[in-house]
């Protein structure tokens, strides 16, 4: 009854902000021109979190060290409810050794709690790269406060605000569950289907699918909206608690042992994900980290049904990965997982054990804001090539980049050396393409093999504005790159194809082990478990196994302690790493 009231008394207080005068800078009609949702690995002007001491539990600790690893990269924004709580929180950030004089502002906002990433602004861009626009769903909770502090940001920043509060564009959905990739895709629950139906709790609008998806489209600029099934013990149903993109086409899953928790609802839902296509129409990349169980159990907790831990809880800080840890051996396989994936981001640990009770981690307490003019790069990384008897002259390189003032040029830079202080360049030209006039193409030139089966070509794109602004991707170039291998056409298929399992770790194991392999090309092939005389006890993985590095993992705390083998068979290859569970 308490909740139907409050649900009731949101929906009033909307209803008087429809109703009152608006300020010019919010609008309850969608905009005019074309819009894009912003990628949460672009450009940022500032990070935004909430500062809340209106709770039994004490977040300062978690919220200063996102501070302090946050400030590093771009403004942070520290929303507080009140003066005297926005002086408390500068005392409190000086006194633990945080430097709040640069790139740290408070702004006093009414608020209820620290959720900024389920009620704070989305960044969009009109065309494209022009205009920044926020836009402000009905946020699914009794806090109206909360629900109010994107109209006051969007003061602040000086951005003008689209708020879907009105009918008939009223539409309720929450930050942590909507994953876009930038191009005009994004990944939700469907949860948002169940609160805008016609069984909601809001009042609002009855909407269904394909009315869900219009709204998204006209004030997001979400073209492709896919949705999965809810999971049954993440009880607030948001995607960002077990997935995340952490490029245009990888995927970031989390990874239970086989049945445990909401393993096989996540399993089921990644297996219609690899059935859709990315925005490059291309079969998405997965990258599988594990999830963490909490006092060796996993979800549900009948003593803290909403302890939910994960890894994929993370957030991009520019060239900055913020990640939940928890104290415990499967944090440095997180860590590994991030760094062989995003290759040169920092990746910063930080403690969530207390607030993963509360059923969220980093991404659930921070925003982004995107920069007012970004250069924008999109680029699909190459895959491997094979040289025939007359190697091509170049390997292609395409990529869209687009800046509002035009873009004067653009450069691919590589190297057979990740590590080098010297890389080569390549001039990029401006191409015809279907899509838009903003692509550039040109080619890394043909190496030679010298004999080797396989070499590899690192590279990253550079690119500079008619403004002056320049701009890579990755973004931490030459630090980050994408890489690709070259082979030889007389070397075997066996010899190309080669398929690496590392060396399983923990090793001696007695709980959740995680198996690394690497493949250059998406392949159907198994991870399986034997024991010493050969039998298959446990298939870990099987079926399309991803492009690149991934992680397989396996709970060794299921079997006797011994001697054991870990086998990869793939591309005709099987390979055996030795495992001994104690």
């Amino acid at each position: 009854m308490k909740q139907r009231y409050l649900f009731f008394l949101l929906l009033f207080c909307h209803a008087l902000l429809a109703q009152a005068p608006l300020p010019p800078n919010i609008r309850l009609t969608p905009p005019t021109a074309p819009v894009r949702c912003m990628a949460e690995w672009e450009e940022l002007q500032a990070l935004l979190i909430s500062w809340t001491t209106n709770t039994s539990k004490d977040y300062r600790p978690l919220l200063t060290e996102i501070v302090r690893a946050a400030r590093e990269e771009c403004r942070v924004v520290i929303c507080c409810s009140n003066q005297n709580n926005a002086n408390m929180a500068k005392t409190y950030l000086m006194g633990r050794g945080v430097n709040v004089d640069s790139n740290v502002e408070f702004v006093v906002v009414p608020l209820d709690s620290i959720w900024i990433r389920d009620y704070g602004p989305n960044s969009v861009y009109a065309h494209n790269v022009d205009s920044l626009y926020f836009v402000d769903w009905i946020y699914n909770r009794a806090r109206f406060r909360d629900d109010t502090i994107s109209r006051r940001l969007s003061r602040h920043f000086g951005v003008p605000l689209y708020a879907t509060t009105k009918a008939p564009y009223d539409l309720v959905n929450t930050g942590g569950n909507v994953v876009p990739d930038g191009m005009g895709m994004a990944l939700s629950s469907d949860l948002v289907l169940y609160e805008n139906g016609p069984s909601n709790s809001f009042g609002t609008s009855n909407h269904d699918e394909a009315a869900v998806n219009a709204l998204m489209e006209s004030f997001m600029g979400i073209k492709r909206y896919l949705k999965m099934e809810m999971l049954d013990y993440d009880v607030i149903h948001h995607l960002d608690m077990h997935l995340k993109l952490i490029d245009e086409q990888t995927l970031l899953v989390g990874q239970y042992p086989p049945n445990a928790s909401d393993g096989p609802r996540i399993e089921a839902n990644l297996q219609y994900l690899i059935s859709q296509m990315s925005s490059f129409g291309h079969p998405f990349q997965v990258v599988r980290v594990p999830m963490p169980p909490f006092n060796n159990r996993y979800p549900p907790h009948s003593n803290a049904p909403y302890l939910y831990p994960t890894y994929t809880n993370s957030v991009f800080v520019n060239k900055t990965i913020l990640m939940p840890k928890y104290e415990q051996s499967l944090d440095a396989v997180a860590v590994k997982a991030y760094q062989e994936a995003l290759p040169g981001y920092k990746v910063v640990p930080i403690d969530c054990r207390d607030i993963v009770y509360d059923a969220g981690a980093i991404h659930c307490i921070t925003k982004e804001v995107g920069v007012p003019n970004p250069l924008r790069i999109v680029h699909r990384p190459l895959e491997p090539i094979v040289h025939g008897n007359n190697p091509p002259v170049a390997y292609p390189v395409e990529a869209l980049v687009q800046h509002n003032s035009g873009i004067a040029n653009a450069t691919v830079w590589y190297s057979l050396d990740s590590s080098a202080t010297a890389w080569q360049s390549v001039p990029l030209s401006r191409s015809a393409h279907p899509d838009s006039a903003d692509y550039w193409h040109g080619g890394i030139p043909a190496q030679s093999l010298d004999g080797a089966p396989f070499k590899l070509v690192y590279y990253y794109i550079e690119a500079q504005a008619q403004s002056g602004k320049k701009q890579v991707r990755p973004m931490p170039a030459p630090k980050g790159w994408w890489k690709f291998r070259i082979y030889s056409e007389s070397v075997s298929t066996a010899e190309t194809f080669r398929a690496e399992m590392l060396d399983p770790y923990p090793n001696p194991s007695r709980s959740i082990t995680c198996i690394p392999i690497n493949l250059p090309q998406r392949a159907v092939g198994s991870v399986k478990l034997y024991n010493g005389l050969g039998s298959v006890l446990h298939t870990i993985s099987e079926g399309q196994l991803p492009a690149g590095p991934s992680n397989h993992f396996l709970d060794a705390s299921k079997y006797a302690p011994g001697l054991y083998f870990i086998g990869l068979e793939v591309g005709g290859q099987i390979e055996m790493k030795k495992l001994v569970i104690r």
